[in-house]
Parts: structure tokens; C-alpha cells; sequence
């Protein structure tokens, strides 16, 4: 089985062209060698209607399994990335997003301030990822298996 997978890099300055995106490309690299394929991968500003408009695309044009977003999931004002996927999710899945927060804690307490979310619409999930190369790649760590069994569920091939 192939898991269809779209990046979406969320930054106001890697999308100005201020800073390069260091996260969705790692986030990409692990993506490719351990869960799937990545069909799919943009940067965009923290903007709730550039956010929902680009995980629409992903969701009802390109029909991927999981979109997954880095950036924009802290407590600044330009964070916006879990007040957009709120919008879009039918079912949350806050178990994804409470690990990702409870392992952060063990590097830094500063992970407690993450309000990223996780959840499905229709068939496929979505979940937001910190913003550093660092929480990328650990949270990537302790979701991979439940996204790919995630999957499995939704695509009807696997009992829950």
C-alpha cells in the first residue's frame, strides 16, 4: 500500500523567501523513507485561509492519505495552523497531538505551548508538526506507526 502524503510548510518568512525551509524538506526526507510518498509539498504564510485553502487542495483535488503541516502551532499571534485544521477536521484524534506535546517535554518544557492539532476529514488525517527540524523529526518518530495504521483503517484494509 502506498500512503499519498502532502507537506505544507507554514512560515511567514520561508515563504517571503527570508529563510529556507529546513523543516518540510527534513519532514519530506523522513516521509520518504519511512511512511510514503510525498506528492505534494508547499510553502505558504500563517494565514487561516492560505492554510485551509491549501489542505482543501490536498484533501479534494490531489486525495492524499495525510497531510501533514510544520510551523505556525505555537502562541504568537501569526501562529494560526491548529485554528485552520480545527476548521477543517470532523473527527480530532487528540492522541497525536498529546504525545507529540508529552515526548517534546522530555527536550523542553517549551513544547506545553504547542496547540497543534491532529484529526481526519473524509479519509484522510491531518496533522500539524512543530516548526523546528528537531521536533520534526522526534514527533515523526512516535506517530509514524499509528499514521500508517491510520490509514490502513480508513482505506478499509485493516480492523481497528
Amino acid at each position: 500500500m502506498v500512503i499519498n502524503v502532502a507537506v505544507i510548510t507554514v512560515s511567514d518568512r520561508s515563504s517571503r523567501g527570508e529563510r529556507e525551509d529546513k523543516s518540510g524538506k527534513l519532514l519530506s526526507e523522513i516521509v520518504e523513507e519511512r511512511l510514503g510518498k510525498v506528492i505534494y509539498y508547499t510553502v505558504i504564510p500563517d494565514e487561516v485561509d492560505s492554510i485551509k485553502k491549501e489542505i482543501l487542495h490536498c484533501l479534494d483535488e490531489l486525495k492524499v492519505d495525510i497531510v501533514i503541516t510544520t510551523g505556525g502551532t505555537g502562541i504568537s499571534e501569526r501562529d494560526v495552523t491548529p485554528d485552520a485544521t480545527k476548521e477543517l477536521i470532523e473527527k480530532e484524534m487528540p492522541g497525536i497531538s498529546e504525545i507529540i506535546r508529552i515526548k517534546g517535554f522530555e527536550h523542553t518544557p517549551m513544547s506545553l505551548l504547542s496547540r497543534a492539532k491532529a484529526g481526519i476529514r473524509g479519509k484522510s488525517i491531518i496533522v500539524n508538526l512543530p516548526g523546528s527540524p528537531k521536533a520534526v523529526e522526534e514527533s515523526l518518530d512516535y506517530i509514524i506507526p499509528a499514521l500508517k495504521h491510520g490509514v490502513e483503517i480508513l482505506k478499509g484494509l485493516s480492523k481497528e
